[in-house]
């Protein structure tokens, strides 16, 4: 269709609906075009190369429209007009500028804003209070600055936060206790410091998505975690956590019960004004650190069930009870200072893809169970204190000695140094051994020494015989 906007457009007077997506359009909007969608209340150009900015945008929208404008190569400001909408996505643009927009009082009954991936810079003003049907807020990937504002507590009705990559500051207020329907919580890669609250675990209850990862968070981890009976996927990495993992992480329900491939991430949502109502759904999606790699999850993040505690200061064993966690997918717990040995019912764990415990202080044998684990694709224990050998198994053998390296006990393929015998019995067995041999001695030489004496008796007294005879 592209690349300019189609002209038959200017002769439709009257549309409601509006679908020019991925349609190869490299234009700016014409002057004629904004004047035309006064009635609109879907309107889906997404995924095309629009340039340009939306200067001198005086459009009085009839109604308050869903808009769907990302993935384009928009510029500048975020005009005031666009707050009269119920559904404005402008991801993957080039946007900048403030989102003061936001504290107009005619973003009422906006219900979805998505603005990540932009170069929106600034403060969030701290005048939210309006903002009471909104559901979906994403500013992540910007140059946000400053604290997350207080007033985010008046927006009782979210459940889906994300600002991730921005450099926020401070903590997550408490006024979001208020904010009880929330779901999923990303603020990762920001400058946020303190220790994670208590209250995430008391109040947000409905709590499916956790992740805090790269800030400077400290302390321990808090016990009300082990509340959080939704919780799919709990990411605190790359911090200045400490102490131990709470034994109580088997109170995780959610993350002891498998995945479904039929479970989505799927929000839907109305919003009722004095004229109409607005119904309209989206699907939550999530980045994160996945077998060495950022990947971006949708449709199947329902699936990815996961812990990552990686790069921390934790220390103490790793708790057994997290042998009930089957469902989970993925265990990192990479940098930290953990000691004590794996636990012999790893195996349990059947859903794992991906495990990482490198650069601890692990010692002791690899549990044999662990090679029972068929769906492991990804596993990483080098740079502990693991010694004995390496079980057999297709999975454990399969994988680059590199993730072994460095337990100077560790022996057998796919490493090059192989277990002396002895060395793989343990003390009793060695004895029994040693007690075995020395019984298998005494038996041999008297074996010998009765068929010496036998011989010399049988030999003598068939001669003597003889001599006797002859006598």
């Amino acid at each position: 269709m592209g690349p300019d906007f189609p002209k038959w457009l200017q002769t439709q007077k009257d549309f409601s609906y509006l679908d020019i997506s991925d349609a190869g359009i490299s234009d700016i909007f014409p002057s004629w075009f904004w004047s035309l969608c006064r009635n609109v209340r879907i309107m889906n150009l997404t995924s095309n190369q629009i340039r340009g900015t939306f200067a001198n945008l005086t459009v009085e929208f009839s109604y308050f429209p869903r808009l769907h404008l990302s993935s384009n190569k928009l510029e500048g400001p975020i005009p005031s007009v666009l707050s009269i909408t119920s559904y404005l996505d402008l991801s993957y643009n080039k946007l900048s500028g403030s989102i003061s927009f936001l504290c107009s009082s005619a973003a009422i009954y906006l219900g979805f804003l998505d603005l990540s991936r932009n170069n929106v810079s600034g403060q969030v003003l701290d005048r939210l209070t309006h903002l009471e049907n909104l559901v979906m807020l994403d500013l992540s990937y910007n140059a946000l600055s400053g604290k997350i504002p207080t007033t985010i507590g008046s927006v009782f009705r979210i459940e889906t936060l994300k600002l991730r990559s921005n450099r926020f500051v401070g903590q997550l207020p408490s006024s979001m206790t208020n904010c009880t329907r929330l779901e999923v919580i990303d603020v990762g890669d920001n400058n946020l410091s303190g220790p994670i609250p208590e209250w995430l675990g008391v109040s947000l209850k409905n709590l499916v998505l956790l992740m805090l990862s790269s800030n400077h968070l400290n302390g321990s981890l808090p016990s009300q975690l082990c509340h959080l009976i939704r919780i799919q996927n709990l990411d605190f990495s790359i911090n200045n956590i400490s102490g131990r993992i709470r034994p109580c992480l088997n109170n995780l329900t959610a993350l002891s019960q498998k995945g479904d491939s039929s479970l989505t991430s799927t929000h839907y949502n109305n919003i009722s004004t004095d004229q109409r109502s607005y119904f309209y759904n989206y699907d939550d999606d999530a980045t994160f650190m996945w077998k060495g790699g950022m990947r971006t999850y949708k449709s199947t993040l329902g699936l990815v069930k996961r812990i990552d505690l990686s790069s921390n200061r934790l220390s103490g064993e790793i708790p057994s009870e997290i042998i009930h966690l089957v469902g989970l997918v993925s265990l990192n717990l990479l940098r930290n200072q953990l000691t004590g040995q794996i636990t012999p019912e790893i195996g349990k764990l059947q859903s794992l893809d991906s495990l990482d415990l490198s650069r601890n202080h692990i010692y002791g044998r690899i549990p044999t169970s662990l090679a029972g684990i068929d769906r492991l694709g990804f596993l990483d224990l080098s740079y502990n204190n693991l010694s004995g050998k390496i079980p057999v198994g297709t999975q454990l053998q399969g994988f680059d000695p590199s993730v072994y390296a460095r337990n100077l006990q560790l022996c057998e393929p796919p490493l090059k140094k192989m277990c002396a015998d002895e060395e793989e019995r343990g003390p009793s067995e060695q004895t029994d051994f040693i007690n075995q041999e020395d019984k298998e001695e005494l038996i041999t030489l008297g074996f010998y020494i009765g068929m010496g004496l036998g011989f010399a008796v049988g030999f003598w007294g068939v001669c003597g015989t003889l001599i006797f005879s002859r006598t």
